[in-house]
């Protein structure tokens, strides 16, 4: 299985750019909704190749803490 990645990065400007990679099917909407929810807006999105892939039957635990 191949490991499952956010990659989050910020330009100088503070747009914030979030692409999931090795996550396949819809799931891959979830962790961006995560972002969503932690940044408290979106301006645009799109899916990937992977999101119409299917999507294997997988236990996912997410952790997130904020830190200010």
């Amino acid at each position: 299985m191949a490991q499952e990645e956010l990659e989050i990065e910020i330009s100088p400007a503070g747009k914030v750019t979030v692409t999931t990679k090795g996550i396949k099917g819809p799931v891959c909407m979830e962790y961006a909704d995560l972002v969503v929810r932690i940044l408290g807006r979106e301006e645009h999105r799109e899916k990937t190749a992977e999101f119409y892939e299917t999507a294997e039957t997988v236990e996912r635990n997410v952790n997130v803490k904020q830190r200010r």
